[in-house]
């Protein structure tokens, strides 16, 4: 016989760790993006180049994507 998992005790909050959970990780996102942004920008001034800010900032957006989508899967289990 299969056993059953015990059941979490749920006490009205679990939509407000939620609602908490997704802003967090929105402010993640945000701010991983635009500090990738300053440092590419940065990078631009110092080195007397044009790529850099782009190339910073696109890797950041793939850095923050990939993190989301690691909490989601996280968050669904």
């Amino acid at each position: 016989m299969s056993q059953q998992k015990p059941r979490k005790e749920d006490n009205g909050n679990s939509g407000l760790r939620t609602a908490a959970r997704f802003s967090g990780i929105a402010i993640q996102m945000g701010l991983t993006i635009y500090l990738g942004n300053l440092l590419g920008s940065w990078l631009d001034q110092k080195f007397n180049q044009d790529f850099w800010e782009i190339s910073v900032t696109l890797f950041a957006i793939f850095l923050s994507m990939y993190s989301v989508i690691k909490q989601a899967n996280a968050l669904n289990k």
